[in-house]
């Protein structure tokens, strides 16, 4: 496998033994999920939020990719991400994001990194071609921000 395709190759190894814990093992990492049937919740993030966040870290990478490519000055970036879902059939019908940027980028140029975030996404597009998806870029002024 030559570089190019190593960047778009992506293998995870997940295990689970009846009635106990779950983990996926991903890049060297191991990450607990709660992969239990008709049992009250663990805590640990189940198939849905690993879906979110797998959606939230591709707005935070695009954001990085865009700070370098535009370039594009911020000095933070949180995102929220929220999934709703539907029983019959089961599957995904609208995710919803917030993306918060503390920087002094112009609003021009906040809705050019959008755009961007819109446009780039492996899994932004993947998740919108099967479902609906809708957000914003909030911007707050790093004068503004709170310690």
């Amino acid at each position: 496998m030559n570089a190019a395709q190593a960047r778009t190759v992506y293998q995870v190894r997940a295990k689970a033994s009846p009635d106990g814990p779950a983990r996926i093992e991903a890049a060297g990492q191991t990450i607990p999920v709660d992969a239990s049937w008709a049992k009250s919740p663990s805590g640990l993030p189940g198939p849905a939020e690993l879906l979110a966040s797998a959606f939230a870290a591709c707005l935070l990478k695009n954001v990085e990719r865009s700070s370098q490519l535009l370039p594009f000055r911020y000095d933070s970036a949180e995102v929220d991400v929220t999934a709703r879902r539907q029983d019959t059939p089961p599957k995904f019908t609208t995710i919803t994001y917030e993306v918060r940027l503390v920087t002094d980028e112009p609003q021009h140029r906040v809705e050019l990194l959008h755009r961007n975030l819109r446009r780039y996404g492996t899994v932004y597009n993947t998740l919108a071609a099967v479902c609906e998806v809708q957000g914003r870029v909030a911007t707050i002024s790093p004068s503004e921000q709170q310690p």
